[in-house]
């Protein structure tokens, strides 16, 4: 599975500039795509291209639970990738999410969004069950990016998070979900029904947004 997201990734990347555009990338932290991210810098040679993560913890940037700081790691060797955080250094909320807003509002469309997806069905930092969540879905809101504090904590990472909205990742050329596991299987599956609960499983308004949405399983 990994290759063949790092192969659309790299050709979303040459399409753009085959189209004259800095090629720009919005990636999904967690450890089911992060081998596609490898494989990726490892052809990209000395191409430039930005990348931003789809959200964030609110930690700082050393934290290990920092996306940002993995997506940079994974880059590092890939010396025309340049990528931008969504927080501050230090990982407070509020200037985090002025930062976030102010660094999307000038960038352009996506060429690829990658996104993954919890066994509560949540997609970026957009949690089932959270204050705020409605806003990061509704289609008409004009922000870019949301703070939200999860209404179930994970256990593995307990933080309020700066996420992108919906709308704000869907305007993409592209857009991926990546998942691994029977389980997620069965939540997608689920979500595809015309029953699902948005609210209770967010991935159903993304199915719902994006017909055209590329959806990639492994075991």
């Amino acid at each position: 599975m990994a290759a063949v997201i790092a192969t659309e990734l790299l050709a979303a990347c040459q399409r753009a500039r085959h189209e004259e555009r800095s090629p720009l990338l919005a990636l999904a932290g967690g450890n089911t795509p992060l081998p596609a991210y490898r494989a990726l810098a490892a052809n990209l040679g000395d191409m430039a291209l930005t990348v931003i993560p789809s959200d964030e913890r609110c930690v700082p940037h050393d934290d290990p639970a920092c996306n940002f700081d993995a997506l940079r790691r994974f880059f590092a060797d890939a010396r025309g990738v340049r990528c931008l955080p969504l927080t501050t250094a230090d990982g407070i909320a509020p200037d985090s999410l002025k930062l976030a807003r102010d660094t999307l509002a000038t960038l352009p469309m996506f060429d690829a969004t990658v996104l993954g997806m919890g066994a509560d069905g949540h997609f970026a930092s957009l949690f089932p069950g959270s204050a705020g969540l409605a806003g990061g879905l509704d289609p008409r809101t004009e922000d870019d990016a949301i703070a939200l504090m999860p209404a179930h904590l994970p256990a593995e990472a307990p933080y309020e998070r700066i996420t992108l909205t919906l709308p704000r990742l869907l305007r993409s050329r592209h857009v991926m979900l990546v998942i691994s596991g029977e389980a997620k299987r069965d939540v997608l599956e689920s979500a595809m029904t015309r029953e699902a609960d948005p609210i209770r499983c967010p991935v159903a308004a993304l199915l719902r947004a994006a017909p055209a949405l590329s959806v990639h399983w492994s075991p």
